[in-house]
């Protein structure tokens, strides 16, 4: 009798090789759906934290056109002095400033054509143009 409670004992010690797939099977499109999931939100935040920024630095380079008496020539006289600035009391941003959250330069025009100037945010993909999260948005908008 002993020698059955052992047997009966030793067939219930453990998980099969076909149960232990089977769960790895879900993990591996359970963590697929969730990575899906994640990484369109993290694009999405980038963008809308993109369009903050675009903000923030456009009244940056304001700031800088009301001490000087106009808009700086390029995004880098917010940084350093430029050697004609008369009442330049900066620097006005940080270097990080000048870049958006998917790590592209912001394009800058002076004089710009929509007002004193053009900050334009180029989206995720850094070139003018596109829709989605790799569409243009400009100060002006």
């Amino acid at each position: 009798m002993s020698r059955s409670n052992a047997a009966a004992r030793h067939r219930q010690g453990g998980f099969t090789l076909l149960e232990m797939l089977a769960v790895i099977v879900l993990l591996g499109i359970v963590a697929t759906i969730v990575v899906r999931q994640v990484g369109g939100n993290v694009d999405k935040g980038k963008y809308g934290a993109g369009k903050a920024q675009l903000s923030s630095l456009s009244m940056k380079v304001e700031s800088f056109g009301l001490d000087v008496g106009s808009p700086p020539g390029n995004l880098q006289q917010l940084l350093a002095k430029p050697a004609n600035a008369v009442g330049w009391a900066g620097p006005y941003a940080k270097p990080s400033d000048l870049k958006d959250p998917f790590g592209h330069p912001f394009g800058y025009r002076y004089p710009g054509e929509h007002g004193s100037f053009d900050l334009i945010f180029y989206g995720q993909d850094g070139q003018p143009g596109g829709e989605g999260y790799k569409a243009d948005l400009g100060n002006w908008e």
